[in-house]
């Protein structure tokens, strides 16, 4: 679900022209296909391809981490392609963060480019992502992701456990009322991750769970609706669980607020707003931009009969991404535990919070 204020594109107006080219809407009709969809879309306007998961080192440190590699179309904004072919039509970004769990330090790395020559790309013919050294691709039946800047380093090979999951209408994600107000939507929910991560010229071995979102739209938030709340759960019974609040001004949660519970089998079940409850228990004021987060929650889905409680692992991963993005966010990696259908269970997870430092828009 993870997506960033696009507000850097308004230094770039000053040197678009608008023209008569639309982007397409994410409505009813269009069919998610494998490896295909993978790829990029470059007739939508916005796209991401995102991961996140929780990695041990071979001497049992923990870690959590977050690559995402953004796609923001610029075609719209620029002079008909048959008088001045552009120098690029796309901008893209891309952030990179890691958690240590165990010291409760935070690291973030990020980057942003235009897409012309080979400094950052996305290919509509195969699934390859890249932002300068960054990059990630098909490799074999799995993904390969590489991360490099400066003192961090990660290398991981992500092999999924289960099909993919199409969230929404069978991948069509409404996101509030209208036509397009939406993205097409899918995750790899349970992804075995192994590879190597390197800290200041020290290199561990990695394994562990990953979690795969991509979304690619063209007009998604309406005025009224000022951010988001983004849940993925792993749980240690093999069941995932995706949620989304939509917050509106008022701070109420928005109807198209939804979900997705996939089973062990990897069988799905769409959850509406009316079949789940997100309680905010506990919340943080983060000390360097003042925003007022969420910190601990109560989720109770009462038709599956799972009661759980989603504590982050240290409260300081807010990102600030004024050199990308510009938005400031907060993402990071929580610990799971409760009840699934009477019985203790325990596991993994990550949210994102986005509009608690001003509104975001998309």
């Amino acid at each position: 679900m993870s997506y960033s204020h696009w507000k850097l594109l308004g230094l770039l107006a000053v040197f678009f022209v608008s023209t008569s080219f639309t982007y397409q809407l994410a409505i009813p009709g269009r069919k998610i296909s494998f490896p295909q969809d993978h790829f990029s879309h470059p007739d939508f306007k916005t796209e991401w391809w995102y991961y996140t998961g929780h990695l041990e080192t071979e001497k049992g440190k923990r870690y959590g981490y977050q690559v995402t590699f953004f796609r923001f179309g610029l075609r719209d904004r620029q002079k008909k392609e048959n008088e001045n072919p552009p120098l690029f039509t796309d901008l893209y970004l891309a952030h990179f963060a890691l958690s240590d769990k165990q010291e409760k330090k935070f690291f973030f790395r990020e980057r942003a480019n235009r897409g012309y020559g080979d400094r950052a790309g996305a290919s509509a013919h195969r699934y390859l992502v890249w932002n300068e050294d960054w990059k990630v691709e098909a490799k074999g039946e799995g993904h390969a992701i590489e991360i490099k800047d400066r003192d961090i380093a990660l290398r991981l090979h992500l092999s999924p456990l289960k099909a993919p999951v199409l969230h929404g209408d069978r991948g069509l994600s409404q996101k509030g009322e209208g036509r397009g107000r939406a993205s097409y939507y899918y995750s790899l929910t349970r992804l075995k991750a192994e590879g190597e991560l390197e800290i200041g010229g020290k290199k561990e071995r990695v394994h562990g769970l990953s979690w795969m979102d991509h979304e690619f739209g063209s007009n998604q938030l309406r005025d009224d609706q000022v951010g988001w709340d983004w849940f993925s759960i792993q749980l240690e019974n093999k069941t995932e669980i995706m949620l989304y609040l939509i917050r509106r001004q008022d701070g109420s949660p928005d109807p198209y607020s939804s979900g997705t519970l996939v089973y062990p089998d990897g069988t799905q079940r769409h959850l509406t707003l009316k079949e789940f409850r997100v309680e905010v228990l506990e919340r943080w004021k983060s000390p360097q931009s003042g925003g007022n987060y969420p910190m601990k929650w109560k989720v109770t889905i009462p038709i599956e009969e799972i009661a759980l409680e989603i504590v982050p692992f240290f409260p300081n991963q807010e990102l600030d991404t004024r050199k990308s993005t510009q938005v400031t966010y907060w993402e990071g990696a929580a610990q799971v535990s409760g009840t699934f259908r009477k019985k203790p269970i325990q596991g993994l997870g990550y949210a994102e919070m986005t509009g608690y430092v001003g509104r975001l828009k998309v």
